[in-house]
């Protein structure tokens, strides 16, 4: 009977796991820290890892161990092909227990620990006990935990990693010394898939490598899955039009032209382009995030114009910054707010695309939209203009008179003199010439209409015309060759001599028994 032989593969993610301390990517302070404290031996008891899927927590808490427990150690430069340390990378290490606190949640399993604990390492000169997503563990699991914690045996080490370190009790947090471990750069995980490419006769394009380190956000085991995928979909030739096709990524040709589109405020070529998009199977929430993306780069570009372009390709950046240049960085950043509130509604949103186009055509109103800076710029832009020197004094315009009530010549031209305007408090109910000898009335007698009599008695004597008044301290002096105003109808009217032949003044001097003194 024929016998099958096995077949061992051993994806990427795997097979390139880091092993030493030099192997770990973009997390350079997490390294030169445990470096130096295993160099000078101030080795903590608990150590905490924190950070996205994918950025070496596990790597990193198995490199620690083999620091610890390897030959002649600890020391940061081991020799990872050491029994030890392969015993400790294959997870059969008796001295290091790797406990997954997912399923290991619950008091009981705490309480097995803290009895294991008690018992001195088999080989190595530590017993290391590493919890993964140790935040999945309960509240009475934490608190079973925190004697222990707090004062292990000094042949213990407690190393705990997760992705959710605001579920984890602050009293388990200040027994910890807590490393968080940043998403790795795009270009570094680029670069390593070249690597991974040639060591395994691949030919990957740079701009495959790029497009998936771009999609894989950061996390390193995403990056080498996908690139393990490709390489069962394609073969031995990987190109970017096999990336986009395989995991409905968008080309940076794409992004750059619906950035253009934005920029150039056309609406309908910006729809069109997310229809195609869409149409063509493509993740629309992944589109909006590197739209947003070249819009940061933008922004940055126009605050320091020494950023790159965030890997978009040098005529296509150029192109770009020559359309953004018309608007000020204020604009860009009001359109990034708005792609930002977009992409909060597709999270949840069954009609992703309707919330992009709406998203697109609030972005291009704010880009267009006048504010209240704008103007305010083109108001101290036009004030530059405006020539220095002293102001020029305007001539000040004497007030109109009051309308005559009769107009008479004058017997003798008078001079021109600065008259001050007559002050309009109290209207004169009848207007009299001035006369040598004024009108004045004789008491009234009893009876009569009593109305018209209060009037007769309240009116007042008039003998001269009143002295003209100084002129207020905010009255300019009026020019001399300036031609005085007419004198008001009450000073200026001559003497009517057929006034007082009047029927209507004959019958209230008898009425009254007036007399006209002469």
């Amino acid at each position: 009977m024929p016998t099958l032989s096995v077949v061992s593969y051993q994806v990427f993610a795997r097979k390139y796991r880091p092993k030493t301390f030099d192997d770990v990517l973009g997390q350079d302070h997490v390294v030169r820290t445990l470096r130096n404290a295993i160099a000078q031996k101030r080795l903590a008891h608990a150590y905490l890892f924190v950070g996205p899927r994918g950025t070496g927590k596990t790597s990193t808490a198995r490199i620690l161990a083999k620091a610890l427990n390897c030959t002649d150690g600890p020391k940061a430069d081991f020799d990872p092909d050491e029994d030890v340390c392969i015993e400790i990378a294959e997870g059969r290490s008796l001295d290091v227990l790797e406990i997954d606190g997912a399923s290991n949640n619950g008091v009981e399993q705490v309480r097995d620990l803290r009895e294991s604990v008690r018992f001195a390492p088999a080989r190595g000169q530590f017993k290391i006990f590493y919890i993964d997503e140790v935040h999945m563990l309960s509240n009475a699991a934490f608190n079973a935990l925190l004697k222990t914690l707090e004062e292990p045996p000094p042949h213990v080490k407690f190393i705990f990693a997760t992705t959710e370190a605001n579920k984890i009790l602050p009293t388990i947090l200040s027994r910890c010394q807590r490393f968080d471990l940043r998403p790795i750069p795009t270009e570094t995980i680029a670069a390593h898939l070249l690597h991974i490419a040639k060591e395994e006769n691949i030919a990957l394009d740079e701009t495959a490598a790029w497009a998936i380190a771009k999609g894989a956000d950061g996390g390193m085991r995403d990056a080498q899955s996908m690139l393990d995928q490709l390489v069962s979909f394609c073969g031995d030739s990987i190109n970017e039009a096999n990336v986009l096709d395989v995991f409905g990524f968008t080309s940076r040709e794409k992004v750059a032209a619906l950035t253009q589109t934005l920029l150039a405020r056309d609406n309908p070529a910006a729809l069109s382009l997310i229809q195609k998009e869409a149409e063509s199977g493509r993740e629309l929430s992944q589109l909006l995030g590197e739209l947003i993306g070249c819009l940061r780069a933008l922004l940055v570009a126009k605050l320091d114009p020494s950023a790159d372009g965030d890997g978009i390709p040098a005529a296509l950046w150029n192109d770009l910054l020559k359309a953004a240049a018309e608007y000020p960085p204020d604009r860009i950043l009001s359109a990034i707010d708005v792609f930002a509130e977009t992409e909060g509604r597709m999270k949840w949103a069954t009609n992703k695309r309707l919330h992009f186009e709406l998203g697109v055509i609030k972005a291009i109103q704010s880009l267009g939209e006048v504010r209240i800076t704008d103007v305010i710029k083109v108001l101290t832009r036009g004030a530059d203009f405006i020539p220095a020197g002293p102001v020029a004094t305007a001539t000040p315009i004497a007030a109109p008179a009051p309308v005559p009530v009769a107009v008479a010549a004058t017997p003798e031209p008078v001079a021109p003199v600065a008259i001050p305007e007559p002050e309009p408090e109290e209207p004169q109910p009848i207007a009299i010439a001035p006369q040598p000898e004024p009108v004045v009335a004789t008491p009234r007698p009893s009876g009569g209409l009593s109305n018209f009599d209060s009037l007769i008695d309240a009116a007042p004597e008039y003998s001269e015309p009143p002295a003209p008044l100084e002129p207020p301290p905010w009255k300019t002096e009026k020019p001399a060759a300036e031609v005085a105003p007419p004198e008001p109808a009450s000073l200026a009217a001559p003497i009517d001599d057929t006034f007082h032949s009047d029927p209507l003044i004959q019958a209230a001097l008898i009425k009254f028994e007036g007399k006209v003194l002469s």
